[in-house]
Order: C-alpha cells, then structure tokens, then sequence
C-alpha cells in the first residue's frame, strides 16, 4: 500500500488508545496520514496471525 500523495510505501506502526488498548496503523513516513484497522460493531478488528 503507497500514499496517495507522496506514493511512497506505507509503514507500520502502533497507536495507543485513551484506554491503553493497542491499535495497529499503517501511516506514510513523510507524515502525509495514516489509517487504521477496520471496526466491527465499535471494536477495531484485529488478527491473531
């Protein structure tokens, strides 16, 4: 996945909510954005692979 403005290469990173809960991101490394993981009933989706 690239960013859309820049078109570089997406990286991973890792947000922590105010609750302390973990929240995988991938975000540009020029600072342009960043997404997050999809939600399912108000709960980030994760996976355990």
């Amino acid at each position: 996945m690239t960013c859309g403005k820049c078109g570089k290469e997406l990286v991973h990173d890792t947000l922590q909510l105010d609750n302390g809960a973990p929240v995988d991101i991938a975000k540009c490394p020029d600072g342009h954005g960043k997404i997050k993981s999809p939600q399912c009933c108000g709960e980030d989706m994760s996976c355990s692979v």
